[in-house]
């Protein structure tokens, strides 16, 4: 078959303009304070883009710039000098590698939109490709290392010379774990490696014999918990990135493990050991002594349930427990008695979530190759073991114009822009073990996303708990995912596919295919004349193409939680979350912050053709009761627009349902899952949290994790000991481990609003 190369188009950039003269730009001052008021970050006279906000700007410098090796400046001080090192990077591999574009104008082209998008914040790459991306042409550092990478010269998986030579720029790994002594304490060594340069990892662990099963030398394994509590430990002593941002981990057990039910309640009882030290007078702070006494805090945890366990729940049936070598019976217990002890652990202390086995491998493009056991930390990836995906989050906002419409033309533009700029990283970067170089090389698992969904659907005058706004969410995800694997045909036409490709060439085209048909459970009727057509025209190419050219990536999309890079790009919303509260904090120049209404109430009340008078009235309320209700100029039946994820006086508040339905509305059109908790009020029953893990089940989601507000056993600062009748719950706190103040929990993560560091993910 006869290669052709990929055509760049002129889209934001015409002619052979720089993109940073598309842009206004200005100097400001960072300056980030802990909560004693002391500065522990500043830089003067940081050059940025004038539409950027104070708070991106912050996060930009003291997480992303280079801090030494920079000509000139010696450190970044400018976004344009950190985007250009990124672009360069990629735009440089991309021709290095060769095959991508025919011409030095098609890179050139490549080169300057994905400036652009990135200057723009249209968009932005996850974490580890801002940190590391383009460190090897100043930094010359010759100690060795033991990452790997692709080498075209060779055709193979080779060594690294040096740390930076071939940077680490995926933020998310599944590794397996080996039932031995050997396998698990690998493990732990590659783990802490991971976390050294800033990405996060998930595995497994249910090959782990337990403790009721023999070894081959005598005697009785010690069992799964006790091999995990030693892993927590490695994770609770590396710092990820390098700073002092806990480690991210996922660790998946499976519902038939002999050891699942002290799994299960692993967690909720070291948390409760955690509650005594606390009245006994140590620190409840999350970082404190009666935390770091524990174990099991380093990670999420989640069940792996199947179909059958499921069912067997509903029926009452008996659950068996397997051995791991044999599969022989180690014992039997009522399924419903499992099931309700999830759902109590999960009340009590928010794990463990759930994945949903066989929902995730029906989906699979490559079950050929083996199955899907595990995810990353926040669960939105979800591939074969020893393997690694970068993700790249499309801020949703940016695509709105001014009338209130949504320019699709430019959202597919940016979303090809951004998958060809992915697929480059891949042979780009360098993995911590030779098989997740090879799995990476193989396979080519690529995370394109997006973010800012909920802040969309408020600026459209569109309820979050809505068919309209389901009809949204899941076209716009349609497309992107649809533009994703038409791109990919189109590399592999220039490239050829991916290595496994042709081992699982079936059942690839059949998971196309029923993305294609899931365009029918979109209610278009919502949604731009003409769309339905477009959208399943692009369908039609998807399957066509792959048909006949293959695929480049085993997988395309997901829906991460964008924690640090979602304030890099000034997105008022997570990932796939809707908006938090009316109201949010602004940070000022030189320290400090004000209280503002959030910024989608505004346009928003334009599109539902409030006057300018009416509106500025509507905005004094809310900035002065937190809420609509009683605001005389307001129209009642626009309340559900604004309906948020936290209460507002007056108690509107999004429903738990509200949030598994919009997943459900976008997971038939994700190449992998969404990372999302479902928040609950401190009133929320066992029986609530059970009937969310039904409903994400039986609407087809993947995963799911909920939080019960003031779930967790210590609260900080007033703590009690018995509760009165009439006392409210404390909200528990996660401090920042960077500035020390108080985070946001979002999408699985919690995300401090001050300095940009998440904890708990990538």
């Amino acid at each position: 078959m006869k290669k052709q190369t990929l055509h760049s188009t002129s889209y934001f950039v015409t002619g052979n303009k720089n993109p940073e003269n598309l842009l206004k730009w200005k100097k400001i001052n960072c300056e980030i304070k802990n909560r004693q008021g002391e500065i522990f970050f500043q830089m003067k006279g940081v050059e940025a883009p004038e539409s950027w906000s104070q708070l991106a700007v912050e996060i930009a410098a003291s997480k992303y710039f280079r801090k030494s090796g920079v000509p000139k400046t010696k450190h970044e001080k400018s976004i344009r000098q950190m985007v250009e090192r990124v672009v360069k990077a990629i735009s440089g591999s991309a021709s290095k590698q060769g095959g991508y574009f025919k011409t030095k104008k098609d890179v050139d082209v490549f080169a300057r939109e994905l400036k652009f998008i990135l200057l723009s914040q249209r968009a932005a790459f996850n974490s580890p490709v801002w940190f590391n991306a383009g460190l090897f042409e100043s930094y010359k550092i010759n100690s060795p290392s033991e990452h790997y990478a692709w080498d075209e010269k060779k055709k193979s998986i080779q060594q690294t010379k040096n740390a930076y030579e071939r940077p680490q720029c995926s933020a998310c790994f599944i590794q397996s774990v080996h039932d031995s002594i050997d396998g698990i304490f690998e493990l732990a060594k590659n783990e802490a490696r991971l976390f050294k340069y800033g990405s996060g990892t998930g595995s497994n662990f249910s090959t782990l014999r337990s403790k009721y099963e023999p070894l081959n030398s005598g005697g009785h394994s010690s069992g799964l918990i006790s091999f995990l509590e030693v892993l927590d430990r490695g994770a609770g002593a590396i710092k990820s990135g390098g700073t002092t941002r806990r480690a991210a981990k996922m660790v998946v057990v499976d519902i038939d493990h002999p050891e699942v039910i002290d799994f299960i309640d692993w967690k909720m009882n070291e948390e409760h050991k955690a509650k005594l030290l606390i009245e006994a007078g140590l620190s409840s702070d999350f970082e404190g002594e009666a935390y770091k006494t524990v174990s099991g805090q380093n990670a999420n945890n989640s069940v792996r349930v199947t179909d059958q366990f499921m069912k067997s729940v509903q029926a009452k049936k008996p659950w068996k427990l397997l051995a791991r070598l044999d599969q022989k019976v180690i014992r039997e217990v009522p399924a419903a008695d499992v099931w309700n002890k999830i759902t109590h652990a999960a009340w009590m202390c928010a794990d463990p979530g759930i994945q949903f086995h066989d929902t995730i491998n029906m989906w699979h493009t490559c079950p050929n190759s083996a199955e899907i056991r595990s995810s990353n930390p926040c669960s939105e990836y979800m591939f074969l073991d020893d393997s690694a995906c970068n993700l790249a989050s499309i801020n949703l906002v940016k695509f709105l114009n001014p009338d209130g419409s949504f320019d699709f033309e430019s959202f597919i533009h940016t979303a090809r822009t951004l998958f060809i700029a992915q697929e480059v990283l891949v042979d780009y970067s360098s993995y911590p073990t030779q098989q997740i170089a090879q799995n990476s090389h193989d396979y080519r698992p690529l995370g394109l996303g997006f973010a800012n969904l909920g802040s969309l659907l408020m600026r459209k005058g569109i309820p979050y708990d809505s068919d309209e706004g389901r009809a949204w969410a899941g076209a716009i995800t349609s497309l992107m995912t649809g533009v994703a694997y038409l791109t990919s045909a189109e590399m592999a036409r220039a490239k050829g596919t991916f290595t496994g490709f042709k081992k699982n060439r079936a059942p690839m085209l059949n998971v196309m295919k029923m993305h294609e048909k899931a365009l029918d459970k979109i209610s278009w009727k919502h949604l731009p004349e003409g769309l339905d057509k477009a959208a399943r025209n692009l369908w039609k190419a998807v399957v066509f193409n792959g048909g006949k050219y293959g695929f480049r990536n085993s997988q395309a999309t997901v829906v991460a939680p964008t924690g640090t890079i979602g304030l890099l790009m000034d997105c008022d919303t997570t990932g796939i979350e809707p908006d938090f509260s009316l109201i949010k904090f602004k940070k000022l120049v030189g320290g400090g912050e004000i209280q503002i209404v959030n910024q989608s109430v505004k346009p928003a009340l334009r599109v539902l053709d409030y006057e300018d008078t009416q509106i500025e009235s509507i905005l004094s309320y809310i900035a002065e009761h937190n809420t609509f209700v009683g605001c005389p100029e307001f129209k009642q039946e626009h309340l559900a627009v604004f309906d948020c994820a936290n209460a507002a006086p007056g108690g509107r508040v999004l429903s738990p349902e509200s949030h598994v339905k919009m997943m459900a509305a976008v997971q038939p059109f994700i190449s992998g899952a969404i990372s999302k908790t479902v928040n609950l009020p401190n009133s929320a029953s066992e029986d609530d949290i059970s009937r969310i893990y039904f409903l994400a089940w039986q609407l087809g989601v993947k995963a799911v994790a909920v939080y019960r507000d003031g779930s967790k056993l210590s609260q900080p600062l007033n703590i009690k000991k018995k509760t009165a009748p009439g006392d409210s719950v404390p909200k528990f706190t996660m401090k920042c481990p960077e500035c020390g103040s108080d985070t946001v929990l979002t999408s699985g993560c919690y995300r401090c609003p001050n300095c940009g560091t998440t904890v708990g993910c990538s």
